[in-house]
């Protein structure tokens, strides 16, 4: 896929430290007009959503997108309310017996147009204890002086 197709909206930086992501899935979401401007702005937070199943269908919760300000009071949306997703049945099934089994949770890792169409990535996550996270973080700075000294070590 060329990177010029992919036009990226948000990301939710605070997933990955909160949960280990063991599958990522991609789904097409349902918005209204003024959503769609208001994602182009980038006026999104996808930081305390999730996705749950409703009556068989997936919906992304909590997750907000600001109003279209130029809009106007009677052509906007309220900023937060559940938004269908949109997936083939096999795959939501799939995804459904996924979180009975295993006790995982479905959260949106990024927001972002695909030729045109607004899609958001969902990660399959299992929850970090407080000592995963000391861990990944300990990891995340030795890699860094890794290649702080790799650097270094180049330019002489």
């Amino acid at each position: 896929m060329s990177e010029e197709s992919i036009k990226m909206i948000c990301q939710n930086k605070k997933a990955f430290h909160n949960f280990h992501i063991e599958k990522k899935f991609e789904a097409g979401i349902i918005l209204k007009g003024s959503e769609v401007k208001s994602c182009r702005q980038g006026k999104v937070q996808l930081v305390d959503s999730y996705a749950a199943f409703k009556k068989h269908e997936l919906y992304l919760v909590k997750a907000h997108i600001s109003e279209f300000k130029q809009g106007g009071p009677f052509f906007n949306h309220p900023p937060v309310q559940d938004r269908k997703l949109l997936m083939h049945k096999r795959e939501i099934l799939n995804i459904k017996a996924l979180l009975e089994q295993q006790k995982l949770t479905l959260v949106p890792l990024k927001m972002y147009f695909k030729k045109g169409k607004a899609k958001v990535e969902l990660g399959l996550a299992r929850g970090k204890t407080h000592g995963d996270k000391r861990h990944s973080l300990k990891e995340k700075e030795s890699d860094r002086k890794m290649a702080q000294a790799q650097k270094r070590e180049r330019g002489k």
